[in-house]
């Protein structure tokens, strides 16, 4: 990650009226071309791979913020890999970014009640939501503490934006250190960076821009750490992606789906049979049996063996994390409501396969008879001896005998491999992958092996 941003000065590191003057004059006069590989460049990155006149759109638009920093344009081919922008840690400002009168920093404490309860009501009012405001992850405070405690975490990397007369939280964006491979033909690096996750502001707080300060203060305590490089990702287009990936779901409880509007019956069956819904419950019924031999909860004395499955696997892509033991325990052992991780045994305690899925709720909203989506999230695997689709059938058999309604996932590693036979249907959203501060080509997302919560 950059410092380039991490000036105290409040705006997002950006200098003097003067200085903005003549930045603005210069971004004029290099206005990009609106050339034909510039567009081809964009469309493909867009819902709608034919619109020419979006991708023109995203090639214009001025972008104060992501102008300064270091990615490549929107309409970049990308062909070299690397550091885009070095620095040293004298050029890192120590002083935290100014804030708006009547807010100031603070640094979470993942083991303060109070603390996840305000981070809980934050999220769960204002973080992601789906396009028609149907659903809303609510990140269980359980969920939080996995998600932001791995070994190496840093407490001041869990940054905060509250009110000073209440301390209520009204922005949030957090950091977690990874150490993720990159492979390209003859260039192969392991790069330590950190995961950038829960950007979150207060609906009412938006229009004082304090996202772009969030980014621009967790770059400033990222690098004090000598650490320059961020992997993340988005369900929006800005400046610019590795790679897209789509949402694809595979229902568990179609009834309760359809009447949340999360999905609908098949209109075939609406045309062809008495009992449309009787015949869409049987149509996504798993049957028990159908389970993979061999197949049970990973234990403590698994994770040396699956640690080890999943990092040769891993290998495979060109973006891929690379776990030690003590991350593999903390991502992968069970915790109820949160992680659920199974490996594939022999006859003599073997671990020939390894596959899991985290637990992530949303809250439905407007719903009379429903509150809460129970979805469960593909995570990680390592397909070693077993066939990949019969792999995922058992775990999706394990989650709809948890009691899940949804299973999600997106079209990265071999994916792709499972979801049509094991009836997934293709969602609305995509997924970018951003790298920030490194160059690297792009990427078809079956090349992609890394999972974000």
């Amino acid at each position: 990650m950059s410092s380039s941003s991490s000036s105290s000065s409040g705006n997002n590191g950006s200098s003097s009226n003067n200085n903005n003057n003549s930045n603005q004059d210069a971004k004029k006069e290099t206005k990009p071309s609106v050339d034909e590989e510039s567009i081809k460049n964009v469309t493909k990155l867009l819902s709608n791979e034919r619109d020419t006149k979006r991708a023109t759109e995203e090639i214009t638009k001025e972008r104060k913020f992501w102008d300064n920093q270091p990615v490549p344009k929107i309409y970049e081919k990308v062909k070299q890999i690397g550091e885009i922008e070095h620095r040293t840690l004298e050029q890192v400002s120590t002083t935290p970014l100014t804030l708006p009168k009547g807010y100031e920093w603070y640094n979470l404490n993942v083991n303060d009640e109070e603390d996840l309860n305000k981070l809980y009501n934050l999220l769960e009012g204002n973080y992601v939501e789906d396009d028609d405001a149907m659903f809303r992850f609510a990140y269980p405070k359980e969920f939080l503490k996995w998600a932001l405690t791995p070994p190496g975490f840093r407490n001041d990397w869990h940054v905060i934006v509250r009110t000073q007369q209440t301390g209520l939280f009204v922005g949030f964006i957090a950091a977690i250190p990874m150490d993720i491979k990159l492979k390209e033909e003859e260039y192969k690096e392991n790069v330590k960076m950190v995961e950038i996750n829960f950007l979150c502001v207060h609906k009412k707080l938006r229009e004082k821009r304090l996202a772009p300060t969030l980014i621009a203060e967790v770059t400033r305590r990222v690098n004090l750490q000598n650490i320059w490089q961020a992997i993340y990702t988005a369900g929006t287009l800005i400046p610019r992606p590795i790679s897209k990936a789509r949402y694809y779901h595979r229902s568990l409880n179609p009834e309760k789906l359809i009447d949340i509007k999360f999905s609908i019956i098949p209109p075939g069956f609406q045309r062809n049979f008495s009992n449309p819904m009787e015949m869409t419950k049987k149509y996504y019924k798993l049957n028990e049996k159908d389970k993979v031999k061999g197949m049970r909860a990973l234990k403590e004395e698994d994770c040396e063996q699956a640690c080890d499955l999943l990092n040769r696997y891993l290998d495979n892509f060109k973006v891929a994390p690379h776990f030690t033991l003590e991350e593999f325990k903390h991502w992968f052992l069970f915790r109820e409501n949160v992680i659920y991780s199974y490996v594939i045994v022999n006859d003599n305690n073997q671990v020939l396969d390894f596959i899991s899925f985290y637990h992530l709720p949303s809250t439905i909203i407007g719903n009379q008879k429903y509150k809460v989506l129970k979805a469960a999230y593909l995570f990680f695997y390592a397909p070693m001896n077993t066939n990949i689709e019969l792999l995922l059938k058992s775990l999706l058999i394990e989650a709809q005998m948890t009691d899940f309604d949804v299973f999600n996932c997106v079209n990265i590693m071999d994916n792709s491999k499972f979801l049509e036979k094991l009836k997934f249907g293709t969602g609305d959203g995509y997924l970018y992958y951003y790298l920030f501060n490194f160059k690297f080509p792009d990427l078809d997302p079956k090349e992609v092996g890394l999972t974000m919560l």
